[in-house]
């Protein structure tokens, strides 16, 4: 069975936050905040922690970006769900496996974003409701 994730894309007045990975596989990457779902959690759940862990931010979802299944997306073979996200709460402050969290301005999104993420981004940035 292929391992499970969730991702969360968290848009502000023009900007999107972003992560830079402090691990493997694509170590020193930007990223959207997220991670593998744990035993006995919803995908929402997920979200909430993995949002949580890496940026300091609570958030909830707002809608299903997609589902992004293709077995090369990833080298671990993971699935992503992707959602939008509202923040409801905390302060900025990168952590578990991200090694910074910032800022980008939608039209300038670093060169070089890990995995599937520029997928995804363009995704979501498509919704109207953000």
């Amino acid at each position: 069975m292929r391992p499970f994730a969730c991702d969360g894309v968290l848009i502000e007045n023009g900007r999107i936050l972003l992560i830079n990975r402090a691990k493997e596989p694509d170590l020193g990457k930007w990223a959207i905040p997220g991670g593998r779902i744990e035993e006995n959690e919803t995908a929402e759940e997920c979200l909430k922690r993995e949002f949580k862990e890496e940026t300091g931010l609570d958030v909830e979802p707002v809608k299903l970006i997609g589902i992004y299944s293709d077995p090369k997306r990833d080298p671990r073979k993971i699935i992503g769900a992707a959602y939008i996200v509202k923040r409801i709460g905390g302060e900025i402050k990168a952590g578990d496996d991200a090694g910074e969290a910032k800022w980008f301005g939608i039209e300038e999104l670093p060169a070089e974003l890990a995995f599937d993420h520029r997928e995804i981004l363009k995704d979501a940035i498509i919704f109207p409701s953000r």
